[in-house]
């Protein structure tokens, strides 16, 4: 505001400055308003959008029929004693297949029926019949009951993700599909039941068959990692560098380049995993301990940062105080200054691994996008994580993975909502015994 603004305010009436400036206040207050109107309308439409398409991934459309155990399919010649091996090479997909023709009541010559029927039931059908026989041969011949998962285009049907109102070319289920599903929905055959699968299954190129277990496991190992090195190396760098290092220009670079890797790209920090961790030390591509030390030094900055604020925080007094009674420099820190900031601490540390828990660019550098079937063991063993698994499933072709990307953004959400309700009840027991 210019000379000529301020002398034209002050010859103004009292009273008329009062009301400008409270409609400067209100104005100011409406504008507050209106960012948080906008801020919150866009949470809600985003968190709609993945809610409204990810909450049917927690369902998932099984059919459970009465599959007759046909020796004449299984092991025609009865070489099971001497070849063991004829029980896994049997044809199990067929009996499944025509225990739902013959509840349906579709004949066997009717081949254009049969290859549709085959389309409703998940491959994954056979290789959980086959387990069951190989466990216990005693009941070939018999008929079991058996529950089987549904092909994804019956389960996106059966939930509604498919418009069945267009003509039978523009979907990929046919009318008598649906006839069919529906028919075994009213006899109780066909049901959606909670999708377990979606927290124990591996990768698959089917959507029914892929589910979230390598990458919980990748995630917890890849987290713990970064908990069991960024916490104590980033709290003992800060309480040198705030409590014992002198200020001199060593000391102002350190603080320097420690601000600048906060502000770093992830991705330059997946070169660095593969230039040092993989390409140097030689350690396995795609293993959890590789993705858990590249996600450490990308955390490193943060806590550190974090803790030198909670440690400034704590009033000079307390230092003075400890010092003055006859405590030493570090029951000082240890005992009076770091139990303060604890709480302070605590916060930088969840929004660390709140970062590491959500990150996807230097997973994808160190190799942790591959196709993994099988559950790591130990920290060497190939594994993948939440967010990149969430970035194979969103470039898939199939309608299913859309639902199972959502669903899968939603257990993410819910695994950070869960770190940050343990940081804050863990911050207010700190803050209680101050």
């Amino acid at each position: 505001m210019n000379c000529f603004s301020k002398s034209y305010l002050k010859s103004l009436p009292r009273d008329i400055r009062l009301k400008q400036r409270y409609r400067a206040e209100k104005r100011f207050r409406a504008y507050g308003y209106t960012a948080i109107g906008i801020g919150v309308f866009f949470l809600t439409a985003l968190l709609w959008s993945i809610f409204s398409q990810g909450y049917t991934a927690f369902w998932q459309t099984s059919i459970t029929l009465p599959v007759k155990l046909d020796v004449a399919v299984i092991d025609p010649q009865n070489r099971r004693d001497k070849n063991p091996q004829i029980l896994i090479t049997a044809n199990y997909p067929v009996l499944i297949r025509n225990a739902l023709a013959e509840k349906l009541g579709i004949a066997i010559d009717d081949y254009i029926g049969l290859r549709e029927l085959n389309h409703m039931i998940s491959p994954s059908a056979g290789i959980k019949l086959r387990k069951m026989v190989l466990d216990n041969p005693q009941i070939i011949g018999s008929t079991q009951s058996l529950t089987v998962l549904a092909g994804a285009d019956i389960d996106s049907a059966f939930k509604g993700k498919i418009n069945l109102t267009v003509s039978e070319i523009s979907r990929k289920i046919s009318n008598r599909q649906i006839k069919w599903m529906y028919k075994l929905a009213a006899e109780g055959s066909l049901y959606k039941a909670f999708n377990t699968g979606l927290f124990i299954f591996a990768s698959s190129s089917r959507p029914e068959t892929s589910g979230l277990g390598v990458a919980l496991i990748g995630s917890f190992y890849m987290i713990l990692i970064v908990l069991m090195f960024s916490l104590p190396i980033g709290v003992a760098t800060a309480i040198y560098l705030e409590e014992y290092a002198r200020k001199n220009r060593f000391t102002d670079l350190i603080e320097i380049n420690i601000n600048n890797l906060a502000a770093v790209p992830s991705i330059v920090f997946g070169l660095l995993g593969v230039s040092v961790f993989i390409n140097f030390f030689g350690l396995p591509r795609s293993s959890s301990l590789v993705g858990g030390l590249v996600l450490t030094l990308m955390t490193l900055p943060i806590i550190i940062i974090a803790t030198r604020s909670a440690l400034r925080a704590v009033p000079i007094s307390i230092r003075s105080a400890a010092l003055g009674v006859g405590a030493s420099k570090i029951q000082m820190v240890f005992q009076h200054v770091l139990p303060l900031a604890a709480p302070g601490i605590l916060t930088g540390t969840v929004i660390g691994l709140t970062r590491a828990l959500g990150e996807t660019a230097p997973l994808l550098l160190i190799g942790m996008v591959a196709f993994i079937a099988n559950y790591p063991r130990t920290l060497m063993d190939p594994a993948t994580a939440l967010p990149v698994q969430i970035y194979m499933w969103a470039n898939e072709s199939e309608r299913a993975f859309i639902e199972r990307t959502s669903g899968a953004i939603i257990v993410l959400l819910m695994f950070l909502a869960v770190i940050n309700t343990i940081a804050v009840l863990l911050r207010r027991r700190f803050e209680q015994h101050r």
